[in-house]
């Protein structure tokens, strides 16, 4: 059996946990979850 997980919704997941465990962070977890998903997104990651 093989498990497959797409990086995309495990960063969506960690960038919530963030914000929700440290809301005055939000800006710095949004800005850094875009560039990832630019880079993964351009890479095909």
């Amino acid at each position: 059996m093989t498990l497959h997980i797409d990086l995309i919704p495990v960063l969506s997941i960690i960038a919530g946990i963030l914000i929700l465990i440290r809301p005055k962070i939000l800006n710095y977890v949004v800005a850094i979850y875009l560039i990832a998903i630019g880079v993964i997104q351009i890479f095909g990651l």
